[in-house]
């Protein structure tokens, strides 16, 4: 038997949940070939994996999501950096933070965003998670405003102020 404070997911959670995270790893890998390497079913799983070292409960899906989607983050940055160590120093790319990544983004573009969003997250958290949502998973207003619990509007504001921010940090 195991303690409150590493208990695992809920099982329900979890049996509602694979499906949505498959989705939103899907919409995340069809949209960069720089991860080529990551299926759907790897994304999810490591992302998984990462999830299950947190120690106690879920407040809320959107807690649970939220969390899912700094996982998935993680596992996306750690392959982008695995590959530019390969390549040592890559092509560098201009940054034009569209509301989802081009075909083609590479490696070196999602290391300096994720290195700005570390910068943004000082700034205001809620931004952060926006960028997150948008930008490392591929939600679009309406899904990022549900895991984040906010309005439609909100998000579309704080999209708005964010890049504005991680432009003014990546230049």
């Amino acid at each position: 038997m195991t303690n409150h404070s590493t208990r695992p997911l809920p099982a329900e959670l979890l049996a509602t949940s694979y499906e949505e995270l498959k989705q939103m790893a899907h919409s995340r890998l069809r949209k960069g070939e720089a991860l080529t390497l990551l299926n759907t079913t790897s994304l999810v799983h490591e992302a998984w994996v990462r999830m299950s070292s947190r120690k106690g409960q879920w407040e809320s899906r959107a807690h649970f999501f939220g969390y899912a989607a700094q996982a998935m983050r993680s596992v996306v940055v750690d392959a982008a950096r695995e590959r530019s160590a390969l390549r040592r120093g890559g092509d560098l790319q201009q940054v034009t933070m569209a509301t989802d990544l081009p075909a083609g983004t590479g490696d070196a573009e999602i290391l300096r965003v994720h290195e700005a969003l570390q910068e943004l997250e000082k700034i205001d958290e809620r931004l952060a998670r926006v960028v997150e949502l948008r930008y490392f998973v591929g939600l679009d207003e309406v899904e990022a405003a549900e895991a984040l619990n906010v309005s439609r509007r909100t998000v579309q504001r704080d999209w708005l102020k964010a890049r504005a921010l991680l432009w003014e940090t990546m230049a």
